[in-house]
């Protein structure tokens, strides 16, 4: 006889019977360390709370129903006792949202050698990978499709993707950016800096043949070098976004770029002094002070991006030091790092808090420019923009992979969005922007089963999405804990 499997989530009991499906690619054992719930031909999550990541009203005490992997459907239904084989899990007080798509994250932390309290270290500005720690804080949080968003060590990433994908590793689905288009002057040694334009065009072509899906310029290419890498990315049929400085924004999207990542915190194009091609010392800075939500310039640049479709990034956590006062430092981050990242980022914490402290004006003056990037944001969705979200989790500002990608859905609803219209801008809005809207990004018959149950009501209170209990990929439900655990004292490290 063939039982139904039960699991019970309060308190957590798993009973297993039946025969299972497999999945998309067997696990080896380095994943199914990590599972909860394995696949199966039904899976049924019942008495739950759907957040279906449209924007649409959540619906509470329902049945959600899981058939190899994808979404079969929601609502209570006659079929459950026809299933005599499925999983039941009880997820009496749980909510389910659709698994994060991080839209700027990254497979490595920034490294300052022999950084002191007084924030002095040597050179060179390192970046190393951590192809570990990364992709079990991304899923065990609840990302489950990200954006490498740029690489410093493509092949790495490119390996991880096919070992993830083989179920050799645990971890999220893979959209692999090439390594960074930057100019000259760049500050990171491992880049590659382009001498022109046809070195450009050369370079996305040999990557694009790599088996890369998308690109990033920095912040010194110039705008010939960035039109001949729109133009052969676009030719291989792929996207390009920028962390753009020497490049303005009205520039890039009149060159045709796709995206722009770091909200409005990056244009240059009112700062005094910007000359072409050149990345100006203020980075910005005074763009975003004038360019005030609701002002003509703001209107016009706006304007300008949705005419080309150009999607914009919002990397709140990143942004969030602006004003010292507002980062919040939790133990889960402190703990997940290793001892030199964590002195380091305690040193570069206490000396901003030292410098807010001793020149309030100008904190001031900082934290109304974070308060009006969030603001650009909401006038740019407001006008039709498609708003992407991602941490940039770099290990600045203590943000990590995974609860960065946490941290910054809590500030779009601090920026003003509702929890509903944020979970939207965190999961679907990526989805229409990779081109992969019908198979995940939201909850609906026949998507992909990538879901993210936490304890709690995200609607109510938005730090909820922090209670991750089980994050389901491909209809495989993995333990958010064990991951996350398994990365304790590590992020720094490997």
């Amino acid at each position: 006889m063939r039982l139904r499997r039960t699991l019970l989530l309060a308190p957590l009991a798993l009973t297993l019977h039946a025969q299972q499906t497999p999945s998309p690619a067997t696990p080896s054992p380095a994943v199914t360390r990590y599972i909860k719930v394995p696949a199966a031909e039904w899976t049924v999550l019942r008495h739950v709370r759907v957040i279906d990541g449209t924007g649409a009203p959540a619906i509470d005490n329902t049945d959600l129903i899981l058939h190899n992997g994808k979404i079969d459907s929601i609502g209570p239904s006659p079929k459950i006792e026809a299933l005599p084989s499925a999983i039941l899990l009880d997820l009496t007080g749980r909510t389910v949202f659709p698994g994060l798509v991080g839209m700027h994250d990254h497979m490595y932390y920034i490294a300052r050698p022999n950084l002191d309290a007084k924030g002095n270290s040597e050179p060179p500005l390192i970046v190393p990978e951590l192809p570990f720690s990364s992709p079990h804080l991304y899923l065990g949080a609840g990302v489950t499709t990200l954006r490498t968003t740029g690489s410093v060590e493509p092949y790495t990433d490119l390996n991880l993707r096919q070992q993830i994908d083989t179920g050799r590793i645990p971890g999220p689905h893979l959209d692999v950016t090439g390594p960074y288009l930057e100019g000259t002057g760049s500050p990171f040694m491992q880049m590659h800096q382009l001498r022109d334009a046809d070195d450009a065009r050369s370079t996305v072509a040999f990557w694009a043949a790599q088996g890369v899906t998308s690109f990033k310029a920095y912040m010194y290419i110039t705008r010939a070098e960035l039109k001949a890498a729109i133009d052969e990315a676009h030719k291989h049929g792929l996207k390009i976004t920028g962390h753009l400085c020497s490049v303005t924004y009205p520039e890039a999207a009149e060159l045709g770029i796709d995206d722009l990542e770091h909200g409005f915190f990056v244009n240059t194009q009112l700062d005094p002094g910007k000359s072409p091609d050149t990345c100006p010392s203020t980075v910005g800075n005074p763009t975003l002070a004038t360019m005030t939500a609701g002002s003509p310039e703001a209107k016009s640049l706006i304007d300008l991006l949705i005419a080309h479709h150009v999607a914009v990034t919002s990397t709140l956590p990143v942004f969030e030091s602006y004003d010292p006062s507002h980062v919040h430092l939790q133990p889960r981050v402190l703990d997940t790092m290793s001892a030199p990242s964590r002195t380091a980022y305690l040193y570069t914490r206490n000396l901003e808090l030292t410098r807010a402290a001793a020149n309030p004006e100008a904190t001031a003056k900082r934290a109304q420019m974070f308060k009006n990037g969030m603001a650009l944001e909401r006038e740019f969705v407001a006008a039709g923009g498609l708003l992407l979200a991602g941490p940039d989790p770099t290990g600045d500002g203590g943000v990590l992979p995974g609860f960065g990608d946490q941290r910054e859905v809590e500030l779009l609803v601090e920026a003003g969005f509702t929890p509903l219209e944020a979970l939207r801008i965190a999961t679907l809005n990526g989805a229409i922007y990779l081109g992969k809207a019908a198979t995940i990004g939201s909850i609906a018959p026949g998507k992909n089963a990538d879901l993210v149950v936490v304890n709690g009501d995200p609607t109510q209170h938005i730090t909820d999405i922090e209670n991750t209990e089980i994050i389901f990929k491909d209809g495989v439900g993995y333990d958010s804990k064990k991951l996350l655990d398994s990365t304790l004292g590590r992020y720094g490290q490997y």
